[in-house]
C-alpha cells in the first residue's frame, strides 16, 4: 500500500526553525526527529550522513534544499518522513544550490511504499507559490496542513512539448533513461518523477521508460539505456559508461529536464 506524503510527515517529525552549526548537524537534527518518531535508529541518522560523506552533495537536489536519506536497513523500522527548516541557512558544498534552509529526510523500509510521497514532494518544492507558503508556516501544523492540500499535478511549471515535426524523427521504440543517485532510492526518484512529468506533457512517456537506479546498477545497465540523468557528484563517480551522461542540477526543475530531453533527442 502506497503512502501520501502527509501520511509519512507528521506533525511531531516536523521542526521549525531550528538551529545547526553545518551540515552534519542538520542532518542529524532531522535524524534525531526519526528516531523520536520510532522511524529508525541512531544507526540510519549516521548513514544518512556517510552517504554525503561518500558520494559529496548530491542530496542537495534543488536550491535551499536537501534530501537526506541512505539505503534502507535494518535500522529502518518503517518508512517515514522528517522535515526540518533552519533558522540560519547552512553549506553543504553544492556549487549551485547552497546554502540550505530545508531538510527533509526519508527512512525507507522497502522501495515502494513512499513512491507517491516522493511525487507529492517533489511537486511541493517545485512549486513557488506552495514553497513559499512552507516557508511562512509559523508551527509544524500549519506545516502539514500545506502539506496536505498540496497535489502531485502541481509540481513545476508549464512546459513546451515538442511540435508534431519535431517529434515525428524520434525512433518508434521504448528507449530506457536511467536517473541514478548514490543508493537508487532518494534523489533519483526525485528526477525520475520530474523526468516524467515532462515525458507526460510531451505524449512521449509511451516511447520512453524512466528508472531510478543507484551508481552499480547503473553501470551494469548502460548497454540498456539511451542515457543517465544525474547529479555532477554522481556522473564524476560514473565516470565514462558509453552512453551520454546528462547532469541536472535543479531535480525538480521541469524547464531544466525539458532541456536536457531536447539535446539529448535533438528537438
Amino acid at each position: 500500500m502506497t503512502s501520501s506524503l502527509p501520511d509519512l510527515v507528521e506533525p511531531e517529525s516536523i521542526l521549525l526553525d531550528a538551529t545547526a552549526d553545518d551540515w552534519t548537524a542538520a542532518v542529524r537534527i532531522a535524524g534525531r526527529l526519526l528516531e523520536q518518531a520510532g522511524v529508525a535508529t541512531a544507526e540510519y541518522t549516521q548513514a544518512m550522513i556517510d552517504n554525503v560523506v561518500d558520494n559529496g552533495p548530491y542530496i542537495v537536489i534543488a536550491p535551499g534544499f536537501a534530501f537526506a536519506h541512505a539505503r534502507p536497513s535494518p535500522a529502518v523500522k518503517h518508512t517515514g518522513m522528517s522535515w526540518v527548516r533552519l533558522a540560519t541557512p547552512v553549506e553543504f558544498g553544492h556549487a549551485e544550490h547552497d546554502p540550505v534552509h530545508l531538510v527533509v529526510a526519508l527512512a525507507a523500509a522497502d522501495s515502494d511504499a513512499h513512491l507517491s510521497a516522493m511525487a507529492e514532494l517533489a511537486g511541493v518544492i517545485g512549486d513557488d507559490e506552495t514553497r513559499a507558503a512552507l516557508e511562512r508556516a509559523s508551527s509544524p501544523e500549519q506545516v502539514h496542513a500545506i502539506l496536505r492540500g498540496q497535489k502531485p499535478t502541481e509540481a513545476g511549471d508549464p512546459v513546451l512539448a515538442p511540435t508534431a515535426a519535431e517529434t515525428s524523427s524520434r525512433d518508434e521504440e521504448q528507449h530506457l533513461i536511467l536517473t541514478v543517485c548514490g543508493n537508487g532510492l532518494g534523489t533519483s526518484l526525485f528526477l525520475k518523477n520530474t523526468l516524467e512529468g515532462v515525458l507526460s506533457t510531451w505524449g512521449w512517456d509511451r516511447y520512453l521508460i524512466v528508472e531510478a537506479t543507484d551508481t552499480i546498477s547503473a553501470r551494469g545497465r548502460a548497454s540498456e539505456a539511451k542515457a543517465m540523468l544525474t547529479s555532477g557528484e554522481i556522473a564524476k563517480s560514473l565516470g565514462d559508461v558509453g552512453i551520454p551522461v546528462r547532469v541536472i542540477e535543479n531535480f525538480t526543475s521541469q524547464d531544466e529536464l525539458d532541456q536536457a530531453l531536447r539535446e539529448l533527442y535533438d528537438v
